[in-house]
């Protein structure tokens, strides 16, 4: 975590703790779990949360017994969590379906894993290339993990050809207005959902945006606004009407993702664009602008000094 996007409790970590054992106390700042050592236990999450499915497979791996994790998140970056923890002896069943069985062991051993490639940022560079009417090949990334990205950049009219071990993405035709609805895993990913506002800001008609992850995540549709985009919020739902002929300005970053996608943006805009606040960006992304300029966007760093 880390950005601000809206309510992101942790009350799902704290209670599958507490099943296991875990004396949980509250502090005016900060909050702190003692066991001695966890015990299995039958956990159903209200929500399938990435983090909170993480930590308890994390935390069941050595806990003593069986625990059984019900309506677990299903996302690829847990299965291959999984896999890792396999790898170093755990013993897990159903690692990126909704129910993981984790039989506790002693302890792990020393393996190498390789990570499983980033899905999102993938996504951004494909969005990157179909809105700027470009072309990019991004390997190392299985497109089964993109499928329903791939299938909206495909009907907002670019091609999208899938390989073994990535995707190329063309953006030679008139982008077209779509509707995206974002959910958790195999639903359309929250993380790409402000790329594709840039998208749709672009394309042809009255697109709809569902938000139906993070309540916070809509914060970058005021800094769209000083570009020029014309999107209209209505509760979860942006109304994004295209296409708009963007326009340089100086926005802010107000998250990881939006920090991308302001990027992206300020490619299709007429001028000079600023974002500001780019560490946002760097924490999700290696070496951003360097390789947005090796695709060939003039892209730079600078320090902005402002008037006091």
């Amino acid at each position: 975590g880390g950005c601000n996007l809206g309510s992101r409790a942790i009350d799902l970590h704290l209670s599958g703790l507490a099943r296991m054992g875990a004396e949980i106390s509250y502090g005016a700042d900060h909050v702190e779990a003692r066991a001695r050592r966890l015990r299995g236990a039958d956990i159903e999450l209200p929500y399938a949360s990435v983090g909170a499915t993480e930590n308890l497979l994390m935390a069941a791996v050595t806990a003593r017994g069986t625990t059984r994790i019900r309506n677990a998140a299903r996302e690829p970056e847990i299965a291959d969590l999984a896999a890792f923890l396999q790898a170093m002896g755990a013993d897990i069943a159903g690692g990126g379906s909704s129910e993981i069985v984790v039989n506790g062991v002693d302890e792990l051993g020393p393996a190498t894993h390789t990570v499983v490639g980033d899905r999102i940022e993938a996504g951004t560079f494909a969005v990157a290339a179909a809105v700027t009417r470009g072309a990019v090949t991004v390997d190392g990334v299985d497109p089964a993990h993109l499928r329903l990205a791939i299938a909206k950049l495909r009907a907002a009219g670019a091609e999208v050809v899938e390989h073994g071990h990535g995707i190329t993405v063309s953006g030679d035709g008139r982008l077209k207005a779509v509707d995206v609805v974002t959910l958790p895993y195999p639903g359309f990913p929250t993380d790409l959902q402000p790329q594709f506002l840039v998208l749709l800001s672009q394309a042809a008609g009255t697109s709809m945006l569902t938000e139906n992850v993070f309540d916070g995540r809509f914060s970058m549709v005021a800094e769209m606004a000083r570009l020029g985009a014309d999107i209209h919020l209505e509760g979860h739902h942006a109304i994004v009407r295209g296409p708009r002929r963007l326009s340089g300005a100086v926005v802010r970053a107000t998250d990881l993702r939006a920090g991308a996608a302001l990027v992206i943006a300020g490619l299709v805009a007429e001028g000079e664009t600023v974002v500001t606040d780019p560490h946002h960006v760097d924490r999700g992304y290696s070496d951003f602008t360097r390789r947005m300029g090796a695709l060939g966007a003039d892209v730079r760093r600078a320090d902005i000094v402002t008037a006091a």
